[in-house]
């Protein structure tokens, strides 16, 4: 866990730091801030994107997975959660303005391919330089990100030690089924969905970018589901 409670850490003092900027910053270079960070976290999300190795397989995870997001309405579970965070440390002045900052810095900091391969690592090894070197990363975004956005994003730190740690106190558990292509293709969904994020960011879109989360999960179901049928046709039928 060391990586993810580094990881927290990180988004915690940048986020301070964004706050302190922001106090100096007019409405106009805040505006272009955030334009410029969502075009970073477009490059990333399209540069990641070209890890896939089976379009099917992530067609399909799209699809099955943003009808259980969609069902589960996780969207709207995490910007309730935002707003309750909001009504307990929020001001008059800034209503609206927590929620937003969380629910956009968590899918941020936690949909990412470094999340994933970098918890599964920490778990896994006890490698914990992934991590490490996203939350160089995620430091100098929460910083951006806080001086647009506002308090919320240092909340997000709650949502990272949750979901980043519960992939890394799995990992072991997953190690044995998770190959390279797996990885690759749940390194290709979380990209689009960071695609996603950076387009609502342009404010070009509203996607529901967390009912897509599911989808990152399922590569896994699809190739396992794969390996049990080649199983079975071999062991009982061949």
């Amino acid at each position: 866990m060391l990586g993810t409670w580094v990881n927290c850490a990180a988004v915690i003092l940048g986020s301070a730091v964004g706050l302190i900027v922001k106090k100096g910053l007019s409405e106009r270079v805040n505006t272009a801030v955030m334009n410029a960070l969502a075009l970073c976290v477009m490059y990333i999300g399209i540069s990641g994107a070209f890890e896939c190795q089976n379009i099917l397989v992530v067609i399909l995870s799209m699809a099955i997975g943003t009808l259980i997001g969609e069902g589960l309405d996780l969207d709207k579970r995490l910007n309730r959660l935002g707003d309750f965070l909001e009504a307990k440390v929020s001001k008059n002045g800034e209503k609206g303005s927590v929620s937003k900052g969380f629910v956009a810095a968590s899918l941020l900091f936690c949909v990412g391919a470094m999340t994933i391969v970098g918890s599964l690592q920490s778990g896994i090894s006890g490698n914990h330089e992934t991590l490490f070197a996203k939350s160089l990363i995620d430091c100098f975004a929460a910083m951006v990100l806080a001086s647009t956005m506002g308090f919320g994003v240092m909340l997000s730190a709650a949502f990272v030690l949750v979901y980043q740690g519960t992939i890394t106190l799995c990992a072991g558990f997953l190690e044995p089924v998770l190959t390279e292509v797996i990885i690759a293709e749940m390194t290709c969904v979380g990209s689009l969905l960071i695609v996603g994020l950076s387009l609502n960011m342009l404010k070009i879109t509203k996607l529901k970018v967390m009912n897509f989360v599911p989808a990152i999960f399922l590569p896994m179901a699809f190739y396992w589901g794969i390996e049990l049928y080649n199983y079975v046709l071999k062991e009982f039928v061949l």
